[in-house]
């Protein structure tokens, strides 16, 4: 684990999150008045808003880290060192235009590969969560921990997100078993299922098709609330990333060892 000042890490979760703020007035005043949509080369969409935001968020962190790289979801890679803000302006652009609120902007930063804050804002679902390491987690000002939950039963709440290549293979038979052990199985996506795990309110989530730009700040908010983020199998997140498996840590043992032993 590499060496970081906390003190330096509360003044670039600071900064982080006067940045999520400049994205939020952007992305408010566009929701209100609805945007044209244009379709990405990947068949995703995007617009002004998407663009605007990421922006703003470069404008607030460049002024204070002027030497520092960005990732970012609507302008690629920009720069290079050893601190790397990774920077989705709107994760649930679908959602954003279909004019319901789960969307978010998601911004982290990365240390010598190593995620070290996060920042999740909902402007229009009405809440911000973030995190740095070592620090704990937050929701709205108020400190947040995951739930006590230790085995699948019918207390048991899973939220799965993005699911289409788990499809494909043995692992949806383990998600079927998965679900038959639970008491309830909701689909909350995007932004809010990890914010409820982070906060007790569910348990485990489960997604096979994600980007590291949607979820790098919220495995710094899960982790520094008690649980643990990897992928479905088991490794750490990277730039690489492209699906999750999130829980308490006994769930996310339990879960970890069913998706291995149907490992192809």
């Amino acid at each position: 684990m590499t060496a970081l000042n906390a003190e330096f890490l509360d003044r670039a979760l600071v900064v982080a999150r006067d940045a999520a703020a400049a994205a939020a007035d952007v992305i408010r005043h566009h929701y209100a008045r609805g945007v044209n949509v244009e379709t990405k080369s990947d068949a995703t969409p995007v617009t002004i808003a998407d663009r605007e935001a990421e922006i703003a968020i470069k404008n607030v962190l460049r002024a204070a880290f002027p030497d520092h790289a960005f990732y970012g979801e609507e302008f690629g890679r920009e720069g290079a060192g050893d601190y790397l803000w990774l920077i989705d302006p709107i994760d649930g652009t679908k959602a954003f235009v279909r004019g319901y609120p789960m969307f978010s902007t998601q911004i982290a930063l990365m240390h010598r590969g190593e995620l070290v804050l996060g920042v999740s804002s909902a402007p229009w679902y009405g809440e911000t969560a973030w995190a740095r390491r070592g620090g704990g987690a937050w929701l709205d000002g108020k400190p947040i921990r995951v739930s006590a939950a230790r085995e699948f039963d019918a207390g048991t709440a899973i939220s799965i997100g993005n699911v289409k290549t788990l499809t494909r293979d043995a692992r949806w038979a383990v998600l079927g078993e998965l679900i038959r052990r639970s008491g309830r199985i909701r689909g909350y996506g995007d932004f809010l299922h990890y914010h409820l795990l982070a906060s007790g309110r569910i348990d485990l989530v489960i997604e096979s098709d994600v980007n590291i730009l949607d979820i790098a700040a919220l495995a710094v908010i899960v982790r520094e609330a008690g649980g643990v983020f990897s992928d479905l199998d088991g490794r750490e997140p990277t730039l690489d990333t492209t699906s999750v498996l999130a829980g308490t840590s006994e769930l996310h043992a339990q879960a970890l060892a069913l998706f291995e032993s149907v490992r192809i």
